[in-house]
């Protein structure tokens, strides 16, 4: 089972090769990396996915706060009630006899589109990542050219607590 860290770190070079390291070392595969910059000038933040063994996750989550640039590293999947979103911009063949179907397939997705070339249209999908891949797989009978990603980005939930934890 996969799990999600939150790490926050000072913003130096080489932190995201020594927290990849740490991973794979283990002999872990890293499903998702993103990082980017905070709020906070001068700390970044890397949601990172990976696969390992249950019994690990605590002691990876303790040797990442080790490493000395980490500020924190929280597990999300443990925590629970997370919101996870993922980005994809896809390029698909698009002469002008499939416009109009290929508008109206990216339209049930909530695509954005943000190119419109010749014989192509590249399109913004985000959300989970089962929706992610149901609209490539929508897409993908018009013929798709290329595509780009990010990882898995996570926020713990901060919400109206539910009736249950009243």
């Amino acid at each position: 089972m996969s799990n999600t860290f939150c790490i926050y770190s000072e913003d130096q070079p080489g932190v995201l090769s020594r927290v990849a390291a740490l991973i794979y070392r283990r002999g872990y595969n890293i499903i998702s990396i993103a990082a980017g910059p905070t709020e906070i000038k001068g700390v970044s933040r890397y949601t990172l996915v990976f696969d390992g063994e249950e019994s690990t996750y605590d002691q990876v989550q303790k040797q990442l706060q080790k490493l000395a640039e980490v500020i924190s590293v929280r597990n999300l999947t443990r925590e629970g009630n997370t919101v996870e979103r993922y980005l994809k911009l896809i390029k698909v063949k698009a002469p002008v006899s499939k416009r109009p179907s290929i508008f109206q397939t990216a339209e049930v997705f909530r695509c954005r589109v943000v190119d419109i070339g010749a014989d192509t249209i590249s399109f913004e999908v985000t959300g989970s990542e089962s929706k992610v891949e149901a609209c490539l797989a929508a897409l993908e009978p018009y013929g798709i050219v290329e595509t780009a990603g990010s990882g898995q980005v996570s926020l713990a939930r901060s919400g109206l607590k539910s009736n249950k934890d009243k």
